[in-house]
């Protein structure tokens, strides 16, 4: 069975999928490459900013390292709750459409 996308693809349900999940992904990816790149920015250019000792042998670099470990399974988290939320239940109508014959 061929299916035409197009007209899904125009749909108001489906200019929604696409502006949700946009809505998003941008910011928190824009937001994600601006952490990372500072902490390599940090590691490069202010060495003894990162090498101040914490508690211990613990320094800030060591923490804004695992820091970037920590937000990307946030991030990660978040980006679930979301789809589960606002993203899928409309995936799913707009699926169930297509398997019915419905545009």
């Amino acid at each position: 069975m061929s299916t035409d996308f197009q007209p899904t693809q125009q749909s108001e349900r489906f200019q929604t999928l696409k502006k949700r999940h946009r809505g998003f992904v941008f910011p928190v990816a824009i937001g994600f490459l601006v952490w990372y790149f500072a902490y390599v920015l940090l590691a490069a250019y202010a060495r003894d900013f990162m090498a101040t000792p914490v508690f211990g042998n613990v320094n800030v670099g060591l923490l804004l390292g695992l820091g970037q470990f920590v937000s990307t399974f946030v991030i990660t988290m978040l980006y679930v709750r979301y789809a589960n939320r606002n993203l899928d239940p409309l995936a799913e109508e707009i699926r169930t459409d297509l398997e019915a014959g419905r545009q």
